[in-house]
């Protein structure tokens, strides 16, 4: 066997190797966003593929179906690093938790009309062989109609509902909500600015028809 020959078999067999170590290392990885031992193995497994292509087209003019490019160890490792920091990786020094607080009021125009659209929402998403038992109460309506909806605001726009004012804040906070502190009946703790957070801005939300003014619907308080 030729030196050249030897060479192109050495060149892939570490190709061979790389890719096991990637696979091990993606195994291992199991799905995590910007492991850096994976991103060290594409490397790997990239420039032993680059070497081999080069290898085989000057022994034989022959080429892969690999189109890559060499890839610099020190510059791969610049740049992932700099790409956890723009994901807020755990290259990021100040990693944020952004609290998004929503609040509207509505008025009910009939409290009997509400109640039937919400028996209606709520008899949709029970099986037909399961009793569906009334609503008795304009918060259990409210509450049927987020449930049958995807949870938002939107799902209660309806007529039976007239919207009021509302407001909208977007917040620095330290720690992100721990719903297990709070008691179920706690319906103000989980919203109380906790020491240490930092209020960005407030949108305010007005009621307005669809033919007036875009800037009818809303200010904004830097």
């Amino acid at each position: 066997m030729s030196d050249q020959n030897a060479e192109l078999d050495a060149a892939l067999e570490r190709v061979v190797e790389a890719a096991r170590a990637h696979l091990a290392a993606v195994k291992a990885a199991a799905g995590r966003i910007d492991d850096d031992d994976v991103w060290q193995a594409y490397v790997d497994l990239n420039n032993a593929s680059f070497a081999y292509d080069e290898k085989l087209l000057d022994a034989f003019g022959e080429v892969t179906p690999w189109d890559v490019e060499s890839i610099d160890p020190d510059e791969a490792d610049q740049r992932f690093l700099a790409d956890q920091a723009a994901d807020g990786g755990a290259g990021d020094p100040y990693p944020q938790v952004i609290s998004v607080r929503q609040r509207r009021d509505y008025r009910v125009p009939s409290v009997s009309a509400l109640l039937k659209v919400a028996e209606t929402a709520r008899r949709s998403s029970v099986p037909e062989d399961e009793e569906v038992g009334p609503v008795e109460s304009v918060g259990e309506a409210v509450l049927e109609l987020l449930q049958a909806g995807d949870g938002s605001l939107s799902s209660l726009d309806v007529p039976e509902l007239e919207p009021l004012d509302g407001l909208l804040t977007v917040t620095e906070v330290e720690e992100p909500l721990d719903l297990e502190a709070f008691d179920d009946a706690d319906g103000s703790g989980p919203f109380a600015p906790a020491e240490g957070d930092q209020l960005v801005g407030r949108l305010d939300e007005h009621p307005f028809l669809p033919d007036e003014e875009d800037d009818h619907a809303g200010h904004q308080h830097p």
